[in-house]
């Protein structure tokens, strides 16, 4: 289930507690991100349990996005440790994501 960002404390903060987190970073106007959304979810609560879903509107939150240096929409980010690790925009193919989230969460989690 995708938590919603309010804050770029609260993200910061997220990513230092947690050891996997994907953030989902999409705006209103965005209508792949809509398609794409539920099918990453239903990928991730599937495959990788111990990750924390997040998603932040960067049309509401542009420092959050800003400070990621995300500007286009969807981009996925994930991070493990709280390093950036893989990051995917536009175009995102949901098996070739959970095959990058895959090699990473089996190395933390397995």
């Amino acid at each position: 289930m995708f938590k919603e960002i309010k804050s770029i404390e609260e993200f910061i903060a997220l990513k230092e507690e947690q050891e996997a987190v994907l953030a989902y970073f999409s705006t209103d106007a965005c209508s792949v991100c809509k398609v794409l959304k539920p099918k990453v979810e239903e990928m991730v609560a599937a495959n990788f349990p111990k990750m924390q879903l997040v998603y932040i509107k960067s049309d509401v939150l542009p420092e959050v996005a800003a400070q990621n240096s995300v500007f286009t929409a969807p981009t996925i980010v994930v991070f493990f440790d709280g390093r950036e690790t893989i990051r995917k925009s536009r175009a995102i193919g949901v098996g070739e994501l959970q095959s990058e989230i895959a090699r990473y969460y089996s190395m933390l989690f397995e």
